[in-house]
């Protein structure tokens, strides 16, 4: 029998540690992914990668599960980078794969349909577990389905419209206020508002969402069981063009990575633990949820330095992602995160 089902029926959320389910969501320390669709890019792509950027191409070489694995491990937060597409077809052909003759991992007719793509760097970074958000949202859905009474899952999105300052790459379409309508729009339709925790459902009867965060509004693990929490990791302009026409994040979705004293205030992504341990410790005492990184760019899998994930759990940052909850299978090392014994998400011990 299934732990999901079995937690069903013992009335307790699935996937969590004992006592869990009282605690509010900010009290609770999960360990996720970062980049977690993104599938190794080809070897051939690699080597021109390095042959243009050097060691740089390091930053690149790693992999992840698909979703449904890593929420299966126990994994509570996972990060999806979207391009816009409104039309269809706009990243069908990788420029840098089809110079090599290659095609991505994917059935690419998936490309042609309208909507939002995931995928880390257009024309050359496009392999994906679910190159379509339609997909990843379906694949959301299907698991939490299937694992009823599920521990909350957190999930960071970048909306991406950089363009490459190579000229023969795509050029991605621009995000404003009416493409996160769009964007909004695909959750709640492929995820489903039943399965969401959104501003709102925080806000409540107060004033502003960072009023009802500072007085401790934060539903617990057993009130939020079966459901996501979506947050734009995007800094102005990006995120004041998602706020626009919605003070306070009313009617909106996601939430986004407001500084404290902003109205939409409630989660931030603060991704330095070192440099920024002790802005991480307040924002939590506060109230606040933030996201921090236990390691970037794959430097600390090379040498097996736990320095910033031991300095991320100190930190108190509800949700520490990574890219190695389990060992890399791209070059040799031991470095793995988690809390001890494959557990992924604990108590705040602060």
């Amino acid at each position: 029998m299934k732990v999901a089902m079995i937690a069903l029926m013992l009335g307790i959320s699935a996937f969590a540690f004992p006592g869990e389910d009282q605690l509010p969501l900010n009290k609770v320390q999960r360990i996720g992914s970062h980049n977690s669709y993104k599938i190794a890019i080809d070897p051939k792509v690699m080597a021109v990668i390095r042959q243009r950027a050097g060691e740089a191409a390091n930053g690149l070489e790693y992999t992840h599960l698909s979703l449904e694995k890593q929420l299966d491990l126990g994994l509570r937060g996972l990060e999806l980078d979207v391009y816009a597409d409104s039309a269809g077809g706009k990243y069908m052909h990788p420029y840098v794969l089809e110079q090599l003759g290659l095609q991505p991992v994917y059935n690419t007719d998936v490309m042609k349909e309208p909507g939002f793509k995931v995928f880390h760097m257009q024309d050359v970074d496009v392999n994906s577990h679910c190159p379509t958000f339609k997909m990843a949202l379906e694949q959301l859905k299907a698991w939490s389905n299937a694992n009823p009474g599920h521990s909350p899952v957190f999930i960071t999105m970048n909306a991406k419209d950089e363009i490459s300052s190579h000229p023969e790459f795509t050029k991605p379409e621009p995000f404003t206020p009416a493409v996160y309508d769009r964007l909004d729009k695909e959750i709640t339709d492929y995820l489903g508002k039943d399965k969401l925790i959104t501003p709102d459902d925080i806000r409540g009867n107060d004033a502003t969402l960072e009023a009802a965060v500072l007085r401790g509004h934060w539903p617990t693990t057993s009130q939020a069981k079966g459901k996501f929490i979506f947050i734009l990791d995007e800094q102005d302009p990006k995120m004041a063009d998602y706020v626009q026409g919605h003070p306070s994040l009313k009617g909106r979705v996601l939430f986004v990575n407001a500084p404290a004293g902003k109205p939409e205030a409630a989660i931030m992504i603060i991704n330095d633990a070192i440099k920024d341990q002790q802005l991480i410790r307040e924002m939590v005492r506060k109230g606040y949820i933030v996201r921090t990184r236990a390691d970037g760019d794959t430097r600390e899998a090379r040498t097996n330095d736990y320095t910033r994930y031991k300095a991320a759990c100190e930190s108190g940052a509800q949700i520490i992602s990574t890219d190695y909850y389990t060992k890399s299978t791209l070059f040799p090392s031991d470095y793995i995160v988690n809390f001890g014994d494959n557990v992924y998400s604990r108590k705040d011990i602060r």
